[in-house]
């Protein structure tokens, strides 16, 4: 076997486990490389609808755009790997520059391990006792290896400080503010955040190295509030600074940024004085990698600064018409088991027909409800589509279309698959 985990991916059988995938490839016991090496065609190798798909260019296109995003504006990306969970797509992101991958859950964090992640921002408040002695424990195994995690309560800094008695490293942590009343998690006030700094002072199982917080959380979220946010954490991390709370610490984290105010969040990084020691401005978006047709196309930071670059959206769902009851309702076979819908139901983008081959854009076709394995649409007119006609559904929120899929194929233009995706859910 090789040595590299993520090429290991490549000697997984392909089976039952696998949706979408051609029945024969298991039926003749091939490995995941071995059909990739086949370069099948979506349409005719093979496949069955459902099947959800990757664009090999548009996934290649966003991959590049906010790593050179982030270089331009002086911000080290650690981008949020919940969103796909996905190892093949992790190492990219590193290879187009990203620091380290983040994580949401401790789950998470032991998938990035498995793979070799070296760098693990833990945005959120760790207190689970067992999976703080696994962080302790990896810290202690590899020297190299770095994590760092929120902090927002008096209350959890006790129990991470329980959990870690006779541990022989410190763990790394930032202090969360929230992004107001009413917000998520994080500490509500900057009174708040000095007293959560003030105890992990008073621990010697963790070191405070900076200020982070999510700015998508304001309230009404808006340019003028987002900034003030920003501000607010920027200010606050000069402060802790001023006041001497990152002794011994080699740089000073300041960590935002989500999908939606990345360009905010390079405004006000651009604007935080210099420190008494080196600053990793930390961008954590996530949804780029993958974009999606409706919700992150309206709210992508390259709609205010184009002239920034953009995002293309990567996902399709083919799905096949399984029955047309009559001239203006027709069924797919792909529903709430298979398709995102937590933020919008689908859109019809393209009918294929399945004898010639053509096709044509879904005009006339709405999505109009989900069952568990149906999409309900309502059509104009009895020719828009037929039984047996693929439909290719785009959807909304990269998050919960990359976790219904545990292998999906990546295709070129000419519908050739050069790739499988494997995720972690």
């Amino acid at each position: 076997m090789p040595s590299d985990p993520v090429q290991a991916l490549a000697q997984e059988p392909v089976d039952h486990r696998f949706k979408g995938l051609p029945p024969d490839a298991g039926q003749a016991g091939l490995t995941v490389g071995e059909l990739t090496a086949q370069r099948r065609s979506l349409y005719t190798g093979g496949f069955t609808t459902p099947v959800l798909t990757l664009d090999a260019e548009a996934l290649s296109h966003n991959l590049a755009a906010l790593g050179t995003y982030a270089e331009r504006h002086g911000l080290a990306f650690a981008p949020h790997g919940k969103t796909c969970m996905a190892p093949q797509l992790f190492r990219r992101q590193l290879e187009h520059g990203a620091w380290g991958i983040t994580a949401a859950v401790p789950h998470q964090a032991r998938v990035y391990r498995a793979f070799g992640i070296q760098r693990i921002f833990l945005a959120n408040e760790l207190v689970d006792a067992a999976a703080l002695r696994w962080v302790a424990a990896e810290l202690a195994a590899d020297p190299d290896f770095r994590f760092v995690c929120y902090v927002d309560s008096v209350r959890g800094v006790q129990l991470m400080d329980r959990a870690l008695q006779g541990q022989p490293q410190r763990v790394d942590v930032v202090v969360e503010l929230g992004a107001g009343e009413g917000a998520r998690t994080g500490a509500r006030t900057d009174e708040d955040c000095r007293a959560v700094a003030d105890a992990v002072a008073g621990t010697d199982t963790l070191r405070l190295v900076g200020i982070a917080g999510y700015e998508a959380e304001v309230p009404g979220a808006d340019p003028d509030s987002v900034h003030a946010y920003l501000r607010r954490l920027t200010a606050l991390a000069a402060e802790f600074d001023k006041a001497g709370r990152f002794q011994g610490v080699g740089e000073i984290v300041v960590s935002a940024g989500g999908s939606a105010w990345f360009d905010a969040v390079a405004d006000v990084f651009a604007e935080l004085p210099e420190l008494s020691r080196p600053v990793l401005k930390l961008l954590r978006s996530g949804a780029y990698v993958s974009h999606d047709h409706g919700w992150y196309t309206r709210l992508t930071p390259f709609n205010r600064v184009p002239e920034e670059g953009g995002l293309r959206p990567a996902f399709r769902l083919w799905a096949q018409v399984v029955s047309r009851p009559s001239p203006t309702q027709a069924f797919v076979n792909a529903g709430k088991r298979d398709i995102a819908y937590d933020l919008g139901l689908p859109e019809a983008e393209l009918v294929r027909d399945p004898l010639t081959g053509a096709e044509r854009p879904a005009t006339g076709i709405r999505v109009l409800k989900l069952s568990d394995q149906h999409a309900w649409l309502e059509t104009d007119s009895a020719e828009d589509v037929q039984v047996g006609d693929w439909v290719a559904l785009g959807m909304s929120h990269p998050c919960t279309i990359f976790e219904k899929w545990p292998l999906i194929p990546v295709v070129e233009a000419d519908g050739t698959v050069t790739e499988y995706v494997r995720t972690f859910f």
